[in-house]
């Protein structure tokens, strides 16, 4: 396994190393967004529902658009160094909000960052590697990105301890949104990309297998029931946890995510795809449904993070990998493009049912729904989808 890492080709890890940095800066900042909202905005659940579903909704839509563009133009680094950019410039903003639309506002200009450079890079990386190593590889991806997301929760939960304003946290974060740029303007694109003819405007399905289709159908039923992780902290801080703890719950999930996503995404190139994903769905339902009952914090909120995070291993890098395995060479970031576009849209009705059945009901029927929405994607996804 250790060889097979080193011998990524240079794009996997320049692509991996900038989502360290990015993800160190961004998860940095993730889990104060909700007690930024709740104690400095004043603001609940609904209107954190609002935020993320509509932010991460207009990402899901312009991943589409950027991955049409891409097989286009058949270039993916503009994209890529761009959309870092952008984002790494609306973070720090944050630190000058004084409402919930404030926030609103960054936070979609974030997700168009994201938006732009998502699904031309995860053509790149899966143009990057033969189709045997595409689970290994997106693998490596995402347990970098989740090295960030260790790395920067620590460093929230260190600065709060440190009685370091919130605000000056969010302005921090412009150091490594410029050494995001800055790495990303060394990619170099395979020659063999740029040398397959430029493909025309086409943003439709019609050439992509049935068997692609129906995995979208079961991506867009589960996606129902995954609304924003800021909810989980949210639940957190709900049970007891103390307000500088929450980062480092998160820091949990990250933490075991980093360990597993390697292994377990390469394990799916050795007994495929779906037995790995299936796994994964029916362990984040599992997960809901204990999250809703859970009475109190203790070991045992921190072992359900870190059970998140084997979740969070299974599925990120195999997903993807699966998309690359059933999408046309040709047409791999339209493919990624629409992947995106199902799993980010439905994000917008995942929070907002999220967030009104938890305020207007209760939380245990908001997890519950979320959970029901897992257990029958792995259901569809083994017995329609792989039939």
């Amino acid at each position: 396994m250790l060889r097979a890492i080193t011998s990524l080709p240079r794009t996997v890890w320049l692509i991996g190393l900038i989502s360290l940095v990015n993800d160190t800066a961004g998860e940095m900042l993730y889990p104060l967004v909700p007690l930024y909202l709740a104690s400095v905005l004043m603001a609940g659940p609904r209107a954190l529902g609002v935020i993320e579903g509509i932010a991460e909704a207009t990402s899901s839509l312009l991943k589409l658009f950027s991955g049409v563009i891409m097989d286009r133009t058949r270039r993916a680094k503009p994209w890529i160094v761009f959309g870092y950019g952008l984002a790494g410039a609306g973070r720090p903003l944050i630190a000058f909000v004084t409402s919930w639309p404030g926030l609103l506002v960054l936070r979609f200009v974030d997700r168009v960052g994201k938006g732009l450079r998502s699904s031309p890079r995860d053509a790149l990386l899966a143009g990057s590697v033969p189709a045997e190593r595409r689970g290994l590889a997106f693998g490596l991806h995402r347990a970098m990105d989740n090295a960030g997301s260790v790395i920067g929760p620590a460093m929230a939960a260190l600065l709060l301890m440190a009685q370091v304003p919130m605000r000056d946290i969010f302005l921090w974060s412009v150091v490594p949104a410029v050494l995001c740029v800055i790495l990303a303007l060394a990619i170099r694109e395979p020659a063999a990309a740029a040398a397959h003819p430029a493909q025309p405007f086409d943003w439709r399905l019609n050439d992509m297998s049935p068997l692609f289709k129906r995995y979208l159908a079961v991506v867009a039923l589960f996606t129902l029931g995954n609304s924003s992780n800021m909810f989980l902290l949210l639940r957190a801080r709900e049970l007891g946890v103390p307000e500088a703890q929450v980062p480092l719950l998160w820091a949990a999930v990250s933490f075991v995510a980093m360990l597993f996503s390697t292994p377990l995404s390469a394990l799916s190139d050795r007994f495929g795809r779906m037995h790995i994903l299936v796994g994964g769905y029916l362990a984040y339902g599992l997960f809901y449904f204990l999250m809703g009952t859970l009475a109190q914090d203790g070991m045992l909120l921190f072992a359900l993070f870190g059970f998140y995070g084997l979740f969070m291993a299974a599925t990120e890098g195999v997903e993807k990998a699966l998309v690359a395995d059933l999408a046309p060479a040709m047409r791999r970031g339209t493919a990624f493009g629409w992947f995106n576009l199902v799993s980010g849209a439905m994000l917008l009705p995942a929070s907002l049912i999220f967030g009104w059945l938890w305020q207007m009901e209760s939380s245990v029927l908001a997890f519950g729904f979320s959970a029901a929405c897992a257990v029958m994607a792995a259901i569809l996804l083994r017995f329609w989808v792989f039939r």
